[in-house]
């Protein structure tokens, strides 16, 4: 059984945290399938509004999936949940792929 099985298994058991959501999202989008790693990476950064790692990739899930002023607003959401907490670096990778997007909509 693969990790996503796995993971998908242990949400239909009842565990549900951002954790899990998180770890779903991220094997959705190995999986190339961006719409569905979104639904679980929402739920993560409900779950904890501040974990920035899962803004980060939400913002990911949302522009691979083509949703760009989506991602562009979990980037924006995610860099404000990134230096609340002091997370420099994720908040700067944040604002590099915020303005990547934001070039791809003007252009």
């Amino acid at each position: 059984m693969g990790a996503l099985e796995n993971f998908e298994r242990m949400l239909a058991q009842g565990r549900d945290d951002a954790l899990l959501r998180y770890a779903l999202g991220n094997e959705y989008l190995k999986a190339a399938r961006p719409a569905e790693a979104a639904v679980h990476l929402r739920e993560a950064v409900r779950h904890d509004p501040r974990y920035s790692a899962a803004w980060k990739l939400l913002g990911r899930a949302l522009a691979e999936s083509g949703a760009l002023a989506e991602a562009l607003a979990a980037y924006r959401e995610g860099i404000a949940a990134a230096e609340a907490k002091g997370d420099i670096q994720a908040a700067r990778e944040m604002r590099v792929f915020a303005k990547r997007i934001e070039k791809q909509m003007v252009g």
